[in-house]
């Protein structure tokens, strides 16, 4: 029986790419395609799914939150995530969400599919840009003010969201919390990132693979 796939991205290019190159693989069937994560929940409740590949920096509901809603509901479908970086936090902040994967866009080739076959047995598996970078902060550590600058997951959404453009109202809204949490959760940002407006906090978020910059 063919492996199961759903591949989710907001870059139909990179998808329809990424299809071609799975569908050569004799064992795996992609058998559908997400371009934002409430697509990608409404897909798998309609088709049999074993490995959803998804992208961390989708607007709207990111891949983690995505991720995090997925294994809620359906913790038998294994999750690879897909990032333009290799940054810690991001792959930390995935796998606790429930992902089983993690490999940059870069190495979405061979590298993919390796994922894939390790995750089908059950296995996490690190692409290396991903695994020398937990491997290098593993070895020298962190320092206090490192850590107290580092973004909770909350905060990472709210920051993503404040980057696409969206009011604290909107915000709130998508969020279902109240509109003085969200300008609470701004505030903390600016803080822990020493930055001081929202042309700041979009720059950092567009260079750390939070949200993509406008087409």
């Amino acid at each position: 029986m063919k492996l199961r796939i759903v591949l989710a991205d907001d870059h139909q290019m990179f998808r329809h790419a990424l299809r071609a190159l799975l569908e050569n693989d004799p064992g795996i069937e992609v058998v559908g395609e997400a371009a934002d994560g409430e697509a990608l929940l409404r897909l798998v409740e309609q088709a049999p799914v074993d490995i959803v590949c998804i992208d961390i920096g989708m607007p709207g509901m990111n891949g983690i939150e995505a991720t995090r809603r997925l294994h809620a509901v359906r913790p038998d479908i294994r999750v690879i995530g897909l990032s333009a970086y290799a940054d810690r936090q991001f792959v930390i902040d995935l796998l606790n969400a429930g992902a089983h994967g993690y490999v940059t866009k870069a190495d979405a080739g061979d590298e993919l599919l390796r994922a894939i076959h390790n995750v089908r047995q059950g296995r996490t598996y690190l692409c290396p840009d991903v695994a020398g970078a937990i491997a290098s902060a593993l070895r020298f550590g962190t320092d206090a003010q490192a850590s107290a600058r580092q973004l909770t997951a909350r905060e990472r959404q709210v920051l993503q969201l404040i980057a696409e453009g969206h009011t604290s109202a909107r915000i709130a809204d998508r969020l279902h919390i109240a509109a003085s949490t969200v300008e609470v959760h701004r505030r903390n940002i600016m803080r822990k990132l020493d930055l001081h407006n929202v042309a700041d906090l979009t720059r950092y978020a567009i260079v750390n693979g939070i949200c993509r910059a406008a087409d």
